[in-house]
C-alpha cells in the first residue's frame, strides 16, 4: 500500500470493512489462547492497531490478522505468567458458588493447558492454536509459512509436547 492510499489521518481506508468482517474471529482466536474476553478485545484492539499501520493488501488481512492474533496471544500469555502468579498469592479464594469443586478443577484445568501452551516453541504453539481455531491445514501453513505437508506432523508434536507438559506438571494423586 503506497502512502497515497492513505486517508490525510494516515489510517487505511479499509480499516473499517476489515474490522467489521474479521473483528470477531480475532478476539475468538485470542480468547482461545488466553481464556478472557476482556485480555482478547485487548489484543484484538493491538492486532487491529499494527494493521491498520501495514501495507497488508486487504485480501490477505483475513491470515495475516489471524496470525498476529494468536502470537500476541500467545506473547501475551507468555509475560503474564509472573503476573499471574502474583494475582492469585493475592487473591481471596473463590466466589462462594453451588459447585465450587467444580469450578476450581475446571480453572486450573486451563490454567495448566495455557501454562504449558506458553512453554511450547512458538511455532507449534501457534500451529496447534490456529488449528483448534478452524484453520485448515492449508491455512495453517500459509499462516506460519510451512508446507501443508508439515502442518499436521507440527500439530501433533505440540499436541504431543502439550501432553507431556501437562503430565510432568500435574499433582499426583
Amino acid at each position: 500500500m503506497r502512502s497515497s492510499e492513505r486517508s490525510e489521518a494516515g489510517i487505511r481506508p479499509d480499516l473499517e470493512a476489515v474490522f467489521r468482517s474479521d473483528y470477531a474471529r480475532v478476539v475468538a482466536v485470542a480468547a482461545r489462547v488466553l481464556g478472557s474476553r476482556d485480555q482478547a478485545e485487548d489484543v484484538a484492539q493491538e492486532v487491529f492497531l499494527s494493521f491498520g499501520r501495514s501495507a497488508v493488501p486487504a485480501g490477505e488481512a483475513g491470515g495475516w490478522l489471524t496470525v498476529a492474533a494468536t502470537h500476541t496471544a500467545l506473547n501475551l500469555l507468555r509475560s503474564g505468567r509472573r503476573r499471574g502468579a502474583r494475582e492469585e498469592a493475592a487473591d481471596d479464594g473463590p466466589a462462594l458458588v453451588p459447585d465450587v469443586a467444580d469450578l476450581v478443577i475446571t480453572r486450573d484445568e486451563r490454567r495448566a493447558v495455557r501454562a504449558g501452551l506458553a512453554r511450547l516453541p512458538h511455532r507449534q504453539a501457534a500451529a496447534l492454536v490456529l488449528r483448534h481455531s478452524g484453520l485448515s491445514y492449508a491455512e495453517v501453513a500459509a499462516a506460519l509459512d510451512l508446507s501443508p505437508g508439515s502442518v499436521g506432523t507440527t500439530v501433533r508434536r505440540a499436541e504431543s509436547v502439550l501432553l507431556k507438559e501437562l503430565n510432568r506438571h500435574a499433582s499426583p494423586e
